[in-house]
């Protein structure tokens, strides 16, 4: 099943339950599905791949907005952002522990044979790639840093 069949199911059950937060996180991802692929050169489709950058991109958006939120103090509106966190995370696939972050690195450090932070940029490349979807961009980033560092 298509991520935008599942959206459009779970649409229909919120507003069957007056769900606003859940109808509002929603009717975003389903706006960002429809603009990406009316987007120049999307012939219509969005790949899965595609599908969960998109969802990552939403979430990224929305935790940002909330730490601005945080920081000024607007709880109301902080509250809002994470019920939409959570609702797109739903849709995205597990994300991985830090313990399982830190093995999935040091695996990775073998297999390239870094071995000091200058290394950082080619082990990034492949990290990425493999962990797409499974960890944050940030998170990763950090684990590679601290791994390369010897902390």
């Amino acid at each position: 099943m298509s991520l935008e069949t599942q959206i459009m199911e779970q649409l229909k059950e919120a507003m069957k339950a007056k769900n606003e937060a859940k109808l509002r996180s929603l009717r975003a991802i389903k706006a960002a599905i429809i603009l990406a692929k009316t987007s120049e050169g999307a012939n219509g489709e969005i790949s899965a791949d595609d599908e969960m950058k998109l969802l990552q991109k939403l979430v990224k958006q929305r935790k940002d907005s909330l730490d601005i939120y945080n920081q000024q103090g607007r709880a109301d509106l902080a509250v809002k952002e994470q019920e939409e966190i959570d609702v797109i995370n739903l849709f995205l696939p597990k994300q991985m522990t830090e313990e399982e972050l830190k093995t999935a690195i040091a695996a990775i450090l073998a297999e390239t044979g870094a071995s000091s932070p200058a290394d950082m940029g080619k082990v990034m490349g492949v990290a990425t790639k493999q962990l797409a979807g499974k960890a944050d961009g940030k998170a990763i980033s950090a684990m590679v840093k601290s791994l390369l560092s010897g902390q």
